[in-house]
């Protein structure tokens, strides 16, 4: 049997136009968890959801997106990388056609679920593939910053496209659209990327392994994205808490022991990555805050409508954009991860801090549009370092783990920050509600609180990132060259 193909190598145009079709793969992905929540109301009068079970057309997708992320990494390292991005890429714009072709509540929430599935293959791996394709310090900079305007800004280009094409052309076309784009990024993807066999070809599945953690993470992600409905106080959630937490225990045990483990433990010695990881479980708490918080703020207190909320987005992505395509990079090339991180998230932190005293009678350009602008700083500034943090020590045998892992860490920082915001927003609105104060006006209590809880995430993040991470020198070298040795 001959030994694994070398990849042909790629011109300085060649390998853009592989990360823009990376990136194209990656946005079709992050769309999709917030494009559906403004057709939500049509999709309900429709197909005849209830109020209960409507929550499971998001609730099916989050559950395989979370479920599966560490276990589709792993599966790029053992099988090729790029061969799993193609497999999720087809898999979801198959699952996209279902959805937009559903008249039934049954087809929909299996078509979502199975569209999560094929989202966190293609979410695990497109990172790594970035890496592999970009190994000069500078250009790896510049493209990690691309990636990272994509994932920060996706959600809220999904709020302003959905209620476009909701208003415009109906609910379906909200997953109709990504049928065109699934076919050019697998087209592209298979012209421009090379195939592979992965670098961890030689190993085999720990299907042990891989049973535990990706049961003890859909377990998790059922019980925090139904807390809120269920109860955070109630047997169910206490129950599948504890069960996620016995598997995840399970896995850790399993990993020590097995000869090739889905993940191994020795990855976590590395600081940077270990460091990554908490400030980016953090972050992600903090981000969702703002996304989802400042969203309900311009939409249930001020009145806007999910058009209007979009184009609310639309500034911060714009200082995101600025800064992640390219003054970034050369941020992190001048100054290293450690402090572009902590001061991006310190940006982030006060512009959290600032939309918390927004008012009931709010006004746009005083006191939303400074906290946007201090935020997509802050975030153009952080991301690239942080996800640079989380790959860079990592050998290319182990670069699709690790990108699994990093997306891992967002998603149930994520998942898990908000739904304590939202119980914390829900507690301080009841109260609120209580002593005598209007809804407008109790809501927005509320959302000052889960405001000022998410600057505090951020403030935390980089106060870790500025006291733990470790500050390589720009031109270190590549993946390839570095091992799991415990970084001194």
């Amino acid at each position: 049997m001959s030994g694994p193909a070398t990849p042909r190598p790629l011109d300085a145009r060649q390998r853009w136009m592989a990360l823009l079709v990376l990136c194209l793969g990656v946005l079709m992905i992050v769309l999709d968890t917030t494009i559906v929540n403004v057709a939500l109301p049509s999709i309900r009068a429709d197909l005849g959801f209830t109020e209960t079970s409507l929550v499971w057309v998001v609730n099916a997708y989050m559950l395989t997106f979370g479920g599966f992320l560490l276990l589709g990494g792993r599966l790029g390292d053992l099988y090729g990388q790029r061969r799993l991005f193609l497999a999720g890429i087809a898999l979801f714009t198959v699952a996209s056609l279902a959805c937009g072709l559903a008249n039934t509540q049954g087809l929909l929430v299996t078509a979502r679920a199975v569209q999560g599935l094929g989202g966190a293959v293609v979410s695990a791996v497109a990172l790594s593939l970035i890496m592999n394709l970009f190994s000069e310090p500078g250009e790896r900079a510049k493209a990690m910053g691309v990636y990272g305007f994509v994932c920060a800004s996706g959600g809220s280009i999904g709020v302003l496209l959905g209620g476009l094409l909701t208003g415009t052309l109906g609910w379906h076309w909200i997953f109709l659209v990504n049928l065109p784009i699934g076919v050019a990024v697998h087209l592209l993807c298979v012209a421009l990327i090379a195939d592979d066999r992965g670098a961890a070809s030689a190993g085999r599945l720990d299907v042990a392994g891989a049973a535990t953690i990706t049961s003890s993470l859909m377990l998790a992600v059922y019980a925090v994205v139904d807390g809120n409905v269920a109860g955070w106080a109630s047997v169910q959630t206490l129950v599948l808490l504890g069960s996620a937490a016995a598997l995840f225990a399970a896995f850790i045990t399993i990993e020590a022991r097995v000869a090739a483990p889905l993940m191994p433990l020795g990855l976590f010695r590395l600081r940077n990555v270990a460091v990554a990881n908490v400030a980016g479980v953090l972050w992600a708490a903090a981000m969702f805050a703002w996304f989802f918080i400042s969203a309900l703020y311009m939409q249930r207190v001020l009145g806007y409508t999910p058009l209007q909320v979009g184009l609310g987005f639309l500034p911060a992505n714009i200082v995101m954009a600025l800064l992640s395509l390219g003054f970034s990079a050369k941020i992190v090339m001048r100054f290293g991860t450690r402090g572009p991180l902590a001061f991006g998230l310190l940006l982030a932190a006060a512009g959290l801090a600032l939309f918390a005293r927004a008012p009931v009678n709010g006004v746009f350009v005083i006191d939303v549009l400074p906290g946007m602008l201090l935020l997509g700083l802050g975030a153009g500034v952080a991301l690239n370092p942080m996800l640079l943090a989380a790959m860079s020590d990592v050998s290319e045998r182990d670069s699709g783990l690790a990108s699994g892992v990093v997306n891992t860490a967002f998603m149930m920082g994520g998942a898990l920050g908000l739904a304590v915001l939202a119980s914390l927003a829900a507690a301080r609105t009841g109260s609120a509600l209580a002593s005598g104060l209007p809804p407008a006006a109790a809501d927005n209590a509320g959302y000052q609180l889960a405001l000022l809880v998410g600057a505090s995430f951020a403030a935390i993040a980089a106060v870790i990132g500025a006291v733990f991470m470790r500050t390589p020198a720009p031109d270190r070298p590549t993946r390839q060259e570095t091992s799991h040795e415990p970084v001194r």
